[in-house]
């Protein structure tokens, strides 16, 4: 349904003469697929900009670590929210 609906807006915006959301209309031509996959899975990428957010911090405090090993461990620390508090 919701290609449908899309299909005719990028059709009118074609009628409408207007360069900015013309291009508006050729960006999402280009994700179409990805567009209409959202409307049936409902799913984003903010899940993975947020591991992805989490992983930069972890590289920055990784600095001066000798081995891609000890990043990824920090890396995991990091992206794990382990709670490390001893039971009182």
């Amino acid at each position: 349904m919701a290609g449908v609906y899309l299909e005719r807006w990028c059709f009118w915006v074609g009628k409408s003469g207007l360069p900015p959301v013309i291009d508006a209309a050729k960006t999402i031509r280009k994700h179409w697929d990805g567009i209409l996959l959202w409307f049936r899975s409902r799913i984003t990428n903010g899940m993975i900009e947020g591991i992805n957010s989490l992983v930069q911090a972890a590289k920055a405090r990784a600095r001066g670590y000798r081995t891609t090993e000890n990043f990824i461990t920090i890396a995991y620390l990091v992206c794990g929210k382990l709670d490390f508090k001893l039971p009182t």
